[in-house]
């Protein structure tokens, strides 16, 4: 299997790809990038959770030129949330390289904010349709330089509603322009979409398997957010994990959650951005040496762990993405031992886990705990 190297990505982005721990490309990466890479129209069909945000971002880095000082790359999605993690992916990704600059633009944000950042020099524009239907109409972002333009999960932009400002938005940028779409199915209108503004595009299709580790046993445990502290206190009382990993939303969360388990007598740490990186280092080491019994992270710290022995993966907080659920509960089972995932879920968690098992292509088993996770 090629690396990213081979597939054409630069040493600079390897760099970052590999401090992440993502070393191996997906069968969609795999396929995608190449094709992107010669300036192809790209029909891709792939579920989330196949790594396909990587298969254009990568490839948009590589094409962009500092040197221009006008917007090159367009990336439509449906929603704030995938706005916001696109743009996130990105600034990750360009860490190692000069003077790339983006920006997410989506409904719910100060205006007079977007309106000064779009005066200044930025080459990746990850937007929602309507806001960026807005900026157009005011006459503050021009789309006639773009040269790159993604539409990310079309067929969830059809079913909400926003082809009209998807085509819209695609008659405000030149004919030249390379055009990929990403799309989990592919109903008629899509299809008759790309047919009307894709040149002989490359069709790629990802087929999703079962995406989650068979040997981890994953449970939801239904609660409520005043419950979860009990709720987590409880399992561990029963479960007994040699080494647990508990994944919390924000650096506040986790160290609220470190200071209850070490008043209840666990043998704990905590791992999040803030933190120096000696004390991370020191963190990781004492829990790889199994000297405390668990690490309470965030997604972002925990991207990469892979440490021998973890028998248990707590999502105090459920995540909001099929992605991270998958990373998150793949820090267990290694190796081809046993392990388990327990997700916290309050009522206000549903959609989340309903995107999960939509994406992993399975209903999770449901528990409730009476008396502590929810009323006798």
């Amino acid at each position: 299997m090629p690396d990213f190297l081979q597939l054409g990505i630069r040493k600079e982005i390897n760099h970052t790809l590999k401090s992440l721990g993502i070393v191996t490309p997906t069968s969609i990466q795999e396929r995608a990038i190449p094709t992107i890479l010669e300036g192809k129209d790209v029909i891709a069909q792939a579920q989330t959770g196949t790594g396909k945000t990587l298969a254009f971002v990568l490839p948009i880095l590589e094409r962009i030129d500092v040197n221009k000082s006008d917007v090159q790359a367009l990336i439509l999605t449906p929603t704030r949330e995938l706005a916001q993690q696109i743009s996130k992916e990105i600034k990750k990704m360009k860490e190692n390289l000069e003077g790339v600059n983006v920006l997410a633009v989506y409904g719910g944000q100060d205006v007079e904010h977007q309106l000064k950042k779009l005066k200044g020099v930025q080459h990746i524009v990850v937007a929602t349709p309507g806001r960026l239907l807005d900026h157009i109409r005011r006459e503050t972002i021009d789309l006639s330089s773009i040269q790159m333009l993604v539409l990310d999960e079309a067929d969830q932009m059809l079913h909400m509603g926003f082809l009209p400002e998807v085509e819209d938005i695609i008659y405000e940028t030149l004919s030249i322009r390379q055009t990929m779409l990403f799309s989990a199915t592919m109903p008629n209108e899509i299809r008759s979409l790309a047919k009307k503004y894709m040149v002989e595009p490359e069709i790629i299709e990802v087929t999703a398997k079962k995406i989650t580790v068979e040997v981890i046993k994953q449970v939801v445990i239904e609660t409520t957010d005043r419950r979860k502290q009990a709720t987590l206190l409880h399992l561990i009382e029963e479960d007994r994990p040699f080494l647990g990993i508990i994944f919390c939303r924000t650096k506040i969360r986790v160290k609220k959650l470190q200071d209850a388990l070490i008043a209840n007598g666990y043998e704990s740490d905590e791992l999040h951005g803030d933190l120096a990186q000696s004390k991370r280092e020191k963190a990781m080491k004492r829990f790889r040496e199994a000297k405390i019994q668990f690490l309470v992270t965030t997604d972002v710290a925990a991207r990469g762990l892979d440490i021998e022995g973890v028998t248990h993966v707590f999502n105090y907080d459920i995540p909001q993405d099929v992605e991270s659920y998958v990373h998150r509960i793949g820090r267990t089972g290694r190796a081809g031992s046993d392990g388990v995932a327990f997700t916290l879920v309050a009522p206000k968690d549903l959609e989340f886990l309903r995107i999960i098992e939509k994406g992993i292509n399975q209903r999770l088993e449901r528990q409730v705990i009476k008396g502590i996770s929810v009323p006798d």
